[in-house]
């Protein structure tokens, strides 16, 4: 069974989502996502500054096994990428909920912020998308 923080949100495409401030999240993949994609070996991430539209491609990891596009869980401004990534890519492997975050996202309002949230899996909704 793979690792599944409860405090956590997740993405039926295998992101999951922290929140930091009343407008602000962290994203990364989860720890199946990076054991369904082998050894990582780049990571490309959107700039900051860059706007992210739900649902839409906004980075790329890059595996042994495949490259794999990353969606933005709901709309919102890029505030911070991890520039830990671009030398240490297997840290995405290592430690994926914590050092192997990949970018932070802002949106307008907390209310907002929210109702995005409320819409994405909890723990044991995520588990019934892997099959757990």
């Amino acid at each position: 069974m793979s690792d599944l923080p409860e405090d956590l949100r997740y993405t039926e495409e295998h992101e999951w989502v922290r929140r930091l401030e009343p407008t602000r999240v962290r994203v990364g993949i989860t720890d199946y996502a990076q054991s369904q994609l082998g050894d990582v070996v780049f990571v490309q991430l959107p700039g900051a500054d860059a706007d992210a539209a739900a649902g839409e491609g906004i980075a790329e990891i890059e595996s042994t096994k495949s490259v794999s596009d990353i969606y933005a869980p709901f709309a919102g401004k890029v505030v911070a990428v991890n520039e830990l990534l671009d030398a240490e890519p297997e840290t995405v492997n290592s430690d994926p909920y914590g050092d192997g975050w990949l970018f932070e996202l802002e949106v307008e309002d907390a209310a907002t912020l929210d109702a995005a949230l409320g819409k994405l899996l909890d723990a044991a909704g995520y588990q019934g998308v892997i099959g757990g």
